[in-house]
Formats: structure tokens, C-alpha cells, sequence
């Protein structure tokens, strides 16, 4: 597929003299952008030297930029809000991960030992900059029809997510629908993903301490064989859950960390278990905390060990709108044509973004990041993740059609 526009294919451009395509050099100074927040990955909530470049490119461009109360992330306005029209948001998140990057043969590898962006919020990060940019110009010209706010939101990595916090700030004051992307690199560049409906899965942190008198290897029927209680728990609560709820809801705990004991003839006294609790059904979600400490308490009683649990709620499904997720489609269309957009599956992994569909509707599209007949198999979350860089215009030309469709609707 080409990232160009083929206006002689079927599903060709439906506006191709949309304004607001990326010119070139600001394509450039993107992907340079991208390269420098790269080598310079930092942490939720802890994100300064992003948030303060982020800053400077906007007040270059005659913006004002409000920084978080939280003290990182940013909001900024393009446009002249009006009371009576809420404006269309376009979010990007912009940490990191505690994660080492491994790529090789790039001159943007990170230079921070053991931080990555192995998540593409660097790519968001400079869609939605380059988006503001283009439409402050388009707004300078009068051609924007309606005031569009940028998000740069913090701390999308750490439960239960930043995107809390912005909306305690005021990002969403104003705001009638919100946008985002997230990359995909199971999708080509010059492509998007896009559903209606759920899209990711809820997902929960999850932590157990089991605690017994211990004793002899030698005399487990004498007090609580904890090692035993642990296992069960691990292997017994996932059980108990899938014949507790409506298979269809995909609720499942897995495990990430199981530890017991010191000694090969010694039974412990405690016993820890972390995990995650992920969800693709709303409704089941709102139930799972009660449904989770039942299942643990039940087994752990039977083993006659004492459980201390701690459930942290981290973030509901990302529930796309369905006129929302239409104006994503139209935008992508209107740049690129139908051709460059696919049907995606619901993912299970979880997104903050969708604290903010608790509030306003909104959409989020899978940006293709693959390079088209790339064999390599890149994922999110591993430290040698990577995009083809063209993704950013996409991405750009994404929420620039989209702020310039919705501002266009009656």
C-alpha cells in the first residue's frame, strides 16, 4: 500500500483539497521531534523536559499553553471557544516506561538506562503537536471553523492513569468529544484501525499476601501449608472467576509474580501474589473487585490461610462512540481514502483515554505503524518497538481532517 493518496483506486480521498496536509519541513521537524522525546523517555508524572519542549514549540507558534496542576502534561487552545459549541479534543499521552531499549543500528536509541518509549507515545506526541501547529496556521488564515483544545496528558502508564488528573485540572472544561490514537504495529503505515464500541479491555492491578503460622516440611497437616494455599490460589481464583461470570465478558486474572518461602524444609509464613484483572465488558468490570475478593477469600479459607487483598482500580474499557468513531473514519477518508481504513479486533490491554469517555464521547483509532511488507514483528511494550516514522503525517493529517469535519457539522 502507498502512504500517498491514489486518487485512480477505489475508496479514493472523498475531500482531497481538505486543507491542512503536513508541508514538508514541518514533517520533518515532527519526526526530529519524535527522535529527541525518543532519546529522552521519561516516566509518568515525572515527564518535565517533555512537557517543557512540548511548551516551547506551541509558544513559538503563538499559542499559550497551560501546563497541568500536577506539573506536567499541558493543555493548549486553538481558536476562540465558544460557550454555546464545546470544542473537539485531541489527546496524546507522553511518558514513558521503565523498560530498557534494545533496538540497534538507530541514532535515536534512548539514552536513559532502563527507560523507553516502547509504547508509541512519542508518535502520538508529535501527531497531536503537529496537528495544533497546522491547524494554529489554518486558524491565522480563518479557515478553522471551530476552537480545538490539545491534550498532552501525563502518566497514561501508571495505574490508574493520568488521564484522572488532566480532567481534575480542567482539560475536559469546554470540551464536547474528545480523539486519540494509539499505535498498532500490527497495521501498515498510511492505515488506521477502527471500531465502534469497546475497543480495549478494563484492566486492574491486583495484589495478595498470604500469611500462616509455617513449621516443618516434615509436618504440613500441623499448621497452614502456604506454598500449597499460594498455588491454589494461583490457579483455583482464575477457575472460580470463568464460571462466575458471562464467559462473554473475557474476564481473566493472570499472574505476574508469585513468591513463597527460603528454604527447601521450611514452610513459609507468608506468600505474595500480584497479577492483573483484565475485562472487556463494562458491566462485568463494575463487579469484578466483589467477584475477585470472593473467589480469593473462598480459597484461601479452605487451605486455612488468612489473605490480605489489594484490588487497585485502574481503567474501565475504552468504549468508542459511534458518531465519534464516524468522524474518525470520515477524516481518514477524506486524507487517504476507505482503502487506508480496516475493521480492528477489542484489545486486552488497557488505555486511561477511556476515563475520559466517562465524561464526554469520544473515539480512539489504531495508527498503523508497520512498514508495509515489513516482515519484522515488533509489540508494544518490548524494548526493541519501533515505527516507520511516516505514521506522524498520518497520524496529522488524521486530527487536522477530523478537527476541520466536526467543525464543519451544524
Amino acid at each position: 500500500m502507498s502512504l500517498e493518496s491514489e486518487t485512480d483506486q477505489p475508496g479514493e480521498p472523498t475531500h482531497p483539497a481538505l486543507p491542512g496536509t503536513l508541508p514538508d519541513a514541518l514533517r520533518d521537524e515532527l519526526i526530529a521531534f519524535r527522535r529527541d522525546m525518543h532519546m529522552h523517555p521519561e516516566l509518568g508524572n515525572q515527564e518535565f523536559r517533555t512537557t517543557a519542549a512540548i511548551k516551547r514549540r506551541l509558544e513559538q507558534a503563538g499559542l499559550a499553553p497551560r501546563v497541568l496542576t500536577t506539573g506536567t502534561g499541558l493543555v493548549c487552545d486553538i481558536g476562540t471557544p465558544d460557550p454555546a459549541r464545546p470544542m473537539l479534543a485531541l489527546r496524546a499521552d507522553i511518558d514513558g516506561l521503565p523498560i530498557p531499549d534494545t533496538k540497534t543500528g538507530v541514532p535515536y536509541r534512548s539514552t536513559v538506562p532502563d527507560r523507553a518509549h516502547a509504547c508509541g507515545h512519542d508518535v502520538h506526541t508529535a501527531a497531536v503537536l503537529g496537528a495544533g501547529l497546522v491547524l494554529a496556521e489554518l486558524d491565522r488564515q480563518g479557515l478553522l471553523p471551530s476552537a480545538v483544545r490539545l491534550i498532552f496528558q501525563p502518566a497514561e502508564e501508571v495505574l490508574p492513569g493520568g488521564a484522572a488528573d488532566a480532567i481534575e485540572s480542567g482539560a475536559l472544561d469546554g470540551v464536547g468529544s474528545i480523539i486519540a490514537v494509539h499505535c498498532d504495529p500490527k497495521v501498515d503505515a498510511g492505515t488506521i484501525g477502527l471500531r465502534t464500541g469497546p475497543i480495549t479491555s478494563a484492566c486492574d492491578r491486583l495484589d495478595i499476601a498470604l500469611d500462616g503460622p509455617g513449621g516443618h516440611t516434615a509436618r504440613p497437616h500441623l499448621t497452614t501449608d502456604l506454598v500449597t494455599a499460594v498455588s491454589r490460589v494461583a490457579t483455583d481464583v482464575p477457575a472460580l472467576l470463568a464460571r462466575r461470570v458471562d464467559a462473554r465478558s473475557g474476564l481473566a486474572v493472570t499472574w505476574g509474580r508469585i513468591e513463597a518461602g527460603h528454604a527447601p524444609n521450611v514452610i513459609p509464613q507468608h506468600a505474595e501474589l500480584s497479577g492483573t484483572v483484565r475485562c472487556l465488558d463494562l458491566a462485568a468490570w463494575r463487579d469484578a473487585p466483589d467477584l475477585v475478593h470472593a473467589a480469593v477469600d473462598e480459597v484461601a479459607t479452605l487451605h486455612r490461610a488468612k489473605s490480605q487483598i489489594t484490588y487497585v482500580r485502574g481503567v474501565p474499557p475504552v468504549v468508542n462512540d459511534g458518531t465519534v468513531a464516524e468522524l474518525l473514519r470520515a477524516a481518514q477518508a477524506a486524507r487517504r481514502g476507505s482503502y487506508a481504513i480496516e475493521d480492528t479486533e477489542q484489545s486486552l490491554g488497557g488505555e486511561d483515554f477511556s476515563w475520559y469517555l466517562e465524561q464526554v464521547p469520544g473515539a480512539m483509532a489504531r495508527l498503523g505503524v508497520r512498514t508495509p511488507g515489513s516482515q519484522a514483528r515488533y509489540d508494544l511494550h518490548r524494548g526493541d518497538f519501533d515505527v516507520d516514522e511516516r505514521a506522524i503525517q498520518v497520524g496529522v493529517e488524521l486530527f487536522t481532517a477530523a478537527a476541520l469535519l466536526d467543525g464543519d457539522r451544524p
